[in-house]
């Protein structure tokens, strides 16, 4: 495999396209490691705290092939959109890079469909977060928690875009010092200190280390590609980072090697503790694990911890919803009002249009309430493959005439995730919701303000 072009940094000089020039108004304010650890606020979440346990049930502990599968798909990724981030920095992101390099059909598509994704992934944040609380307060009903939530990060949303990225590390540093205290832990027990007698890896063997085969493996990446969701982030940021040359390179390289050991090296040790037929969601796999190693005590500090994951996920995408519907509104796909920025830079029009929208978890809560989680999942996973998909198809266009094969293969490999979810218990309604939503998406470009007003331009 050959690695894609070294990315081309657009001097502060260089004339940019319209499309991004329209997306100005936004501080620049965010540093690498703020926008590192916005990107890993997105992406450590409820897929690794809550999502592994479903993950697990389809591979075994195989599922730790599937995460190097899916790293090595990130990674591709990662490299493409910086290829694409550092020429045109802007918070319209790849929505914006579609539509210079694709089309503007594709160019709506993808930032109506990233803007949907996020909206129905952070109200399964909010879900997983009222399933957390349940480990306390269980005669609570999950939409009150989901209304609280909603309204207190939609208020930390609204302030200056560095003071959010400042708040966002803090959240991510708990997630991290919390994960590092769990491997901690865990290697006590598996490999024995302090007088402990060690469990071993036996846990990655009971049963076979692969009791699905290949195909386990090969279904598991559907869900575990959701664990990686929310790296794009560092696109998107690069509108309000302070020096996207030299800074989001720097995030992607972080992020994605970060990521992925992180992942690796906990969902190993989560494996080796306990079952994996224990796994699963009514409660967090890390609960599970510890209070199986007679630690209860520490099962009550990492369910606040996983808490306090969902809602760091929560802020981030809900900083990715409001820039992206900015950049619709911005670009004329939306009313223009929604690109309007406050006197803190903030588009808070955008964030309150769009955190209006999470009041249908509190409702998929209400109906559902034993898998209201699995349901939006489901529903959003088709987005986030979109997505990617659409960034792997644009940096091949980017790259035209060259041939970016690292591009190539990585849309391949969403092709066959997406395609996978038909045979994984949970994600059935995916291919269907995003047919129906592909064919909406379409019919509202075709009747969208812009769409009207190049035909009323191309008649005069």
């Amino acid at each position: 495999m050959t690695a894609p072009e070294p990315a081309t940094a657009a001097p502060p000089e260089t004339v940019q396209p319209e499309t991004v020039l329209n997306e100005r108004g936004l501080s620049r304010q965010l540093s690498s490691v703020q926008q590192t650890m916005m990107a890993l606020g997105g992406a450590i979440g409820t897929g690794m705290f809550l999502l592994v346990g479903l993950a697990v049930q389809i591979a075994g502990p195989a599922i730790i092939v599937s995460y190097v599968i899916v790293a090595g798909i990130s990674l591709l990724m990662g490299r493409a959109l910086t290829d694409l981030s550092v020429a045109h920095p802007t918070a319209g992101a790849f929505g914006v890079y579609a539509d210079l390099y694709l089309s503007p059909l594709a160019g709506y598509a993808v930032r109506v469909s990233y803007w949907a994704m996020e909206v129905i992934a952070t109200g399964g944040q909010l879900v997983a977060a009222s399933i957390y609380m349940h480990f306390w307060f269980p005669s609570v009903p999950a939409p009150v928690w989901i209304a609280s939530f909603a309204a207190v990060l939609l208020f930390a949303n609204s302030r200056a875009v560095g003071r959010l990225g400042a708040v966002e590390s803090w959240l991510v540093m708990i997630k991290l010092v919390a994960i590092a205290a769990f491997i901690a832990i865990a290697l006590v027990f598996v490999f024995g200190a302090a007088g402990r007698p060690a469990i071993g890896l036996h846990n990655l063997t009971a049963g076979g280390f692969a009791p699905f085969g290949a195909a386990g493996i090969g279904l598991g990446c559907c869900f575990v590609l959701y664990s990686f969701i929310g790296i794009e982030i560092v696109g998107v940021t690069s509108g309000e980072a302070a020096d996207p040359a030299r800074t989001i390179p720097k995030a992607v390289r972080r992020l994605v090697f970060g990521l992925s050991a992180l992942y690796l090296v906990t969902v190993t040790l989560l494996a080796a503790v306990v079952p994996w037929q224990q796994l699963g969601v009514a409660k967090s796999p890390f609960v599970t694990a510890l209070t199986s190693l007679g630690i209860p005590a520490a099962a009550g500090v990492m369910n606040f911890v996983v808490l306090s994951a969902a809602l760091s996920s929560a802020n981030a995408n809900l900083y990715l919803i409001s820039r992206t519907l900015f950049s619709l509104a911005r670009a004329g796909y939306a009313p223009r009002a929604l690109g309007d920025v406050n006197a803190r830079n903030t588009p808070v029009k955008a964030l309150l249009a769009s955190g209006g929208w999470l009041s249908a978890a509190a409702v998929v809560a209400a109906v559902w309430p034993d898998t209201a989680y699995e349901k939006l999942v489901a529903v959003s996973l088709f987005g986030a493959l979109f997505v990617w998909l659409t960034i792997f198809v644009t940096h091949i266009a980017f790259r035209r005439p060259r041939r970016p094969i690292g591009s190539y293969v990585g849309a391949a490999s969403i092709v066959a995730i997406l395609v996978g979810t038909r045979w994984v218990p949970g994600l059935g309604a995916t291919l269907l919701a995003g047919a129906v939503w592909l064919a909406l998406v379409v019919l509202g470009y075709f009747g969208s303000g812009r769409r009207l007003k190049q035909r009323s331009s191309i008649a005069a």
